[in-house]
């Protein structure tokens, strides 16, 4: 199966750009993460280089993350930075040879009705959709959980399959957040099944804790082989705070 391991959140005992090889010395062969842009996307690619990884994802900008903003798509104020930012990650993936970018459609501002931010949304993922279908990249929508995120618009996969409807592309599909979608649905291996289609990223962590896998209640010894039982051949990342060192926490990709 295709691991990917997110350097936001795996091998944060090393400073950011040593995480790349951490992930190549512990048999990863593909890296995501959150943001690339704090750094020079040739800085990146060098390393992907170096440490023979494939940059299997990243997100569009989405706002002032330091104080909350947890994406801009459902800002009605920002649309024009949004638009920048899908330039700025056409740019940054085209350099790190990355053909799927995560966008997160964040909380709304109080006050906008709701015929107002659905037009919104649709809108600016339909903007965001076709540029990057002009570059040869996939446009992901992914749903959060209303516990870790209080108010962010898209909590799931039902809502997430309405929102790619409105919006009639064949460029947007869905990053499937096994974590979050446990806690807001449950009924993962028959979600997956009946939705795989449209799947084309899917990210672990166990609950509760967000933790590796074997950690919580999730059978990830079944659901693994569920997964490749019904075709799916994309990438899983690894979105997880390991428990106790990530190289510790390791023993269920070993495994």
């Amino acid at each position: 199966m295709n691991f990917a391991a997110n350097l936001t959140m795996l091998f944060t005992e090393y400073d950011f750009l040593d995480r790349f090889e951490k992930a190549h010395k512990n048999n990863f062969k593909a890296v995501e993460y959150l943001f690339p842009y704090d750094y020079k996307p040739q800085e990146l690619k060098n390393l992907l280089n170096e440490f023979n990884l494939k940059q299997a994802l990243h997100n569009l900008p989405a706002g002032d993350w330091i104080n909350g903003e947890r994406g801009i798509a459902s800002h009605p104020d920002k649309i024009d930075e949004f638009k920048n930012g899908v330039d700025t990650a056409i740019e940054y993936a085209k350099t790190l040879n990355c053909n799927q970018l995560n966008c997160l459609i964040g909380i709304p501002p109080k006050g906008v009705s709701e015929e107002e931010l659905e037009n919104l949304i649709i809108n600016n993922l339909k903007h965001a959709s076709d540029k990057l279908k002009n570059e040869g990249i996939i446009l992901l929508i992914e749903a959060i959980n209303t516990i870790d995120i209080p108010g962010f618009y898209l909590n799931t996969t039902e809502q997430a399959k309405a929102i790619i409807n409105k919006v009639k592309s064949d460029n947007i599909f869905i990053q499937y957040d096994a974590y979050h979608m446990q806690i807001m649905e449950g009924n993962l291996s028959l979600t997956l099944r009946d939705n795989i289609e449209m799947i084309k990223h899917i990210q672990i962590a166990d609950h509760p804790g967000r933790n590796e896998p074997g950690t919580g209640e999730i059978n990830y010894d079944f659901l693994f082989k569920y997964i490749k039982s019904i075709g799916y051949e994309g990438y899983i990342g690894c979105e997880y705070n390991p428990y106790n060192g990530t190289e510790n926490g390791l023993k269920w990709l070993n495994k």
